[in-house]
């Protein structure tokens, strides 16, 4: 086979749908854990004004590929080997397939919150446990929100919050805050709460979602940003020995090739903005680059 396409989400449905059309036999091998299947709605996309719910626009994706020519299947590539020819790919079925070229699209993980909170996917679908400000901050805009972290704070997503509403508030799960005074400083001109109390327990209720503090104080907030970090499912490649940061994000080149020759990667799994439109860019260029360093497709 000439491609394997790792993940099912809209990096690697991207470049399936771009391999398919350069005639190339491609096989998608999806665990169906893409982070945008979480998304209640995107209104990041263009093209659509109204927004997509994250499971429609899989769908529709998926649909394009395989009217194309791409295999889709639903499993998990337990390991990647080198081989003379490219790569053999070994899944969790026993089955193996050998390919020449690779595309690893497995995304990442966001850090789950520290304390335990029943429905968290219930909480994420209606819009009251969210991560990312960048892709979703403006739906939110006036509300009473909080930012959730770890004894630091990431200042800087906490003003890009500021822009969309009066009343916002740092609460840390667990951990008190570890605050060097120029943050303070920067968060009290900004007209930033910080609740000193560690919080101790996350309740979701019908409109919002409430902390409890270790001291039994309860706050309420309509909107609850967890601000942990991502962890990149990049262990196939790690594995290979391919280049990546400490949370496990992979370093490529122009054309998104991994530091293993033949092995690619785009969207979230790699270094950079963690998009949708940003995935898609980078499946594109994969998929093009794979295809020019195979041999011609002949009609």
């Amino acid at each position: 086979m000439d491609c394997l396409v790792i993940g099912g989400g809209p990096a690697g449905l991207t470049a399936a749908i771009y391999l398919a059309r350069f005639r190339r036999p491609c096989l998608v091998v999806d665990m169906e854990a893409s982070r945008a299947s979480w998304i209640p709605v995107s209104h990041n996309l263009a093209g659509f004004p109204e927004g997509i719910p994250g499971q429609d626009l899989l769908a529709l994706m998926r649909a394009q590929a395989t009217r194309y020519g791409a295999e889709i299947v639903k499993g998990h590539v337990e390991r990647l080997e080198r081989t003379e020819h490219g790569f053999s790919a070994v899944l969790a079925d026993g089955a193996r397939h050998g390919v020449r070229r690779v595309l690893l699209a497995t995304g990442t993980e966001d850090v789950p919150p520290p304390l335990d909170l029943p429905d968290r996917m219930v909480a994420v679908q209606r819009g009251l446990l969210r991560y990312c400000p960048i892709c979703d901050a403006y739906e939110v805009t006036g509300r009473k929100i909080a930012l959730a972290g770890t004894s630091s704070c990431r200042v800087k997503e906490a003003l890009l919050l500021r822009g969309y509403t009066a009343d916002l508030s740092l609460v840390t799960l667990r951990e008190p805050w570890a605050l060097p005074d120029e943050e303070r400083v920067r968060l009290s001109q900004a007209d930033i709460t910080v609740i000193e109390e560690p919080a101790a327990e996350l309740v979701l209720e019908d409109k919002a979602l409430a902390v409890r503090t270790v001291g039994h104080t309860w706050h309420r907030f309509e909107t609850l940003y967890v601000a942990l970090g991502l962890r990149a499912r990049s262990g196939l490649a790690a594995k290979l020995g391919a280049a990546h940061d400490q949370e496990g994000a992979l370093s490529v080149s122009a054309h998104q090739e991994t530091s293993v020759p033949g092995l690619f990667a785009a969207g979230d799994v790699v270094q950079g903005l963690a998009q949708i439109a940003v995935a898609m860019g980078q499946a594109a260029i994969a998929a093009t680059a794979m295809h020019n360093g195979l041999d011609p497709v002949r009609a």
